[in-house]
């Protein structure tokens, strides 16, 4: 069974940074090497939003929004994708979700910035 668990989030204030993690426990090596990686956030009362991705290769890329200050990175031999997020914006409050090779999903973490 596999559990995808995140964690790294918590409440910081506006020019601050974050880096949160997403362990994949139980997914076989040759999915987290071969698939993409994402990272997706919902504001609330807002759609639930790509806001970075990485494919097999290498290749990352990031909503506007994001671009420049978010990170997108993944340790194979540990199973776990990151986001490093910098310079946050009260705009960047919401829940945060992982996802990988498109198949399994993180519970969501909270992220909130205050101004």
């Amino acid at each position: 069974q596999v559990q995808v668990v995140e964690s790294g989030g918590g409440v910081v204030q506006a020019g601050e940074s974050l880096t949160l993690s997403c362990k994949g426990r139980g997914v076989i090596l040759s999915v987290f090497n071969g698939n993409k990686m994402d990272w997706y956030r919902q504001a609330p009362g807002n759609q639930r939003e790509l806001v970075a991705s990485m494919g097999p290769g290498g290749s990352t890329t990031y909503v506007d929004s994001v671009e420049g200050r978010f990170t997108i990175s993944k340790d194979n031999t540990r199973r776990t994708m990151y986001l490093h997020m910098n310079n946050l914006e009260p705009e960047d409050t919401g829940t945060y979700y992982c996802n990988m090779g498109a198949r399994y999903w993180g519970q969501g973490i909270q992220v909130t910035i205050s101004s």
